[in-house]
């Protein structure tokens, strides 16, 4: 199972961090993806590390989130640097053992989705 937190009301320029804790499974040994999905429109991918600890982000939040992982842990995380009010939207952690690309259609394993609203 994957549980996440850390969502909420910030103001623009503020920072936030995201965590998606593991359970029942050894977070190592995935591939790790954050995902978010804003109203009315499709969930698009944010960022990922995936085989051979490739690291990607969207050119959306690229220099503003940073993607880790604490595998003591068994979390992993990410740091919204920078919001802005188009990060508004609910966001998914994932993991699966073999995702090749940062594509929501590679990871198999979802958490519920926590909301971040970026509002002044």
């Amino acid at each position: 199972q994957l549980q996440a937190s850390g969502g909420g009301l910030v103001q623009p320029g503020d920072s936030l961090r995201l965590s998606c804790a593991g359970s029942g499974f050894t977070l190592e040994y995935y591939d790790i993806g954050w995902f978010r999905q804003a109203p009315g429109k499709e969930r698009e991918e944010i960022s990922c590390i995936t085989s051979d600890d490739a690291i990607h982000y969207a050119d959306s939040v690229k220099g503003r989130f940073t993607i880790s992982r604490d595998n003591a842990k068994n979390t992993f995380y990410l740091l919204m640097n920078n919001v802005k009010p188009e990060d508004t939207a609910i966001y998914y952690c994932a993991v699966d053992s073999g995702a090749s690309i940062c594509n929501q259609f590679a990871f198999g394993s979802w958490g519920q989705g926590t909301l971040v609203t970026v509002s002044s």
